[in-house]
């Protein structure tokens, strides 16, 4: 699969560059915060994330551009996942890790279907520092921050290479949008997925919308400055091959992995909120349930 993705980003430089008379502009930003306190609070498993986008490319015009690498998506994401007890981990239960990303992306249409395909570098280890933010952020709130030989036995440093293809279409139902979409990741998680999002009203609908890797609740990244509200719904379920962060080799079995997830978009004249509840199955055999993650976007003009 690896392969086969390489070789998919590496024909997309084959497309037409973007014309002399369309120079690339600064379109716009989007971000999310994922975090199972915005649910239930027990601090588990994938118990934060940050995903954020800046966007560069020709004029908006409520669709992505036809060729590739014309419109830009520079990416960054942080990601911290738990065992559930930070004090006295149960016996196989997941490590602790942290790990950082960076990466850029491309979004185009072609003949109605939409391509958003990229490559990230993934950071991980104590060298994110992120064991160590968490244990600020603990100490700061009065909870029980990870015990040192927790995040002395987490995932180890390294560089991890990624690269994501997704390919959706969507159709008009009436009132709503519906999106299904097929992904494949290779590299920091190596995996095969097929979906579907479905959304009503009118925010959201000519934007770019990114999605997040963890909870794939898609956020808004170029807006057509459009006012109102917009709510979205979806699923999907995943084939996982290997996680670099749930190592096959200390023991850990991969499930098959299924998120459910729905949100709500507000947008007002100098106003904006998105808030989401995403449930997600067992990562892997050990796990004895799933657990629910909410997600949190607020965008304000002063």
């Amino acid at each position: 699969m690896f392969r086969s993705l390489v070789a998919a980003i590496a024909a997309l430089g084959l497309a037409d560059p973007l014309a002399a008379d369309e120079p690339r502009q600064w379109l716009g930003y989007g971000r999310l915060v994922n975090n199972d306190a915005l649910t239930t609070a027990d601090d588990r498993w994938q118990t934060f994330s940050y995903a954020s986008s800046r966007v560069w490319g020709p004029e908006w015009q409520g669709d992505p551009p036809a060729a590739p690498f014309d419109l830009l998506e520079f990416r960054i994401g942080a990601q911290i996942a738990a065992p559930a007890n930070l004090i006295q981990p149960a016996p196989g239960d997941r490590p602790f890790a942290g790990a950082l990303s960076f990466g850029l992306h491309t979004h185009y249409r072609q003949a109605g279907i939409e391509v958003s395909a990229g490559a990230d570098l993934v950071v991980t280890g104590p060298q994110t520092r992120l064991g160590e933010a968490q244990t600020f952020v603990h100490d700061t709130y009065g909870i029980a921050p990870a015990r040192p030989a927790v995040l002395d036995d987490q995932v180890e440093n390294g560089l991890h290479p990624s690269l994501v293809v997704e390919v959706g279409r969507g159709y008009e139902l009436g009132p709503a949008h519906l999106r299904p979409f097929a992904e494949a990741r290779a590299g920091f998680e190596t995996l095969a997925r097929v979906g579907a999002d479905l959304s009503f009203g009118a925010v959201g609908q000519g934007d770019l919308m990114v999605r997040d890797p963890v909870t794939g609740q898609r956020y808004r990244a170029v807006s057509d400055g459009g006012t109102g509200f917009g709510l979205v719904v979806g699923g999907d379920i995943a084939t996982v091959g290997d996680s670099v962060i749930l190592p096959e080799e200390e023991g850990f079995t991969l499930a098959p992995r299924t998120r459910l997830r729905a949100g709500l978009h507000w947008q007002g004249e100098r106003r904006a909120i998105f808030y989401g509840v995403t449930w997600l199955s067992e990562e892997f055999e050990a796990q004895p349930e799933p657990q629910l993650i909410g997600s949190l976007r607020l965008k304000l003009w002063f």
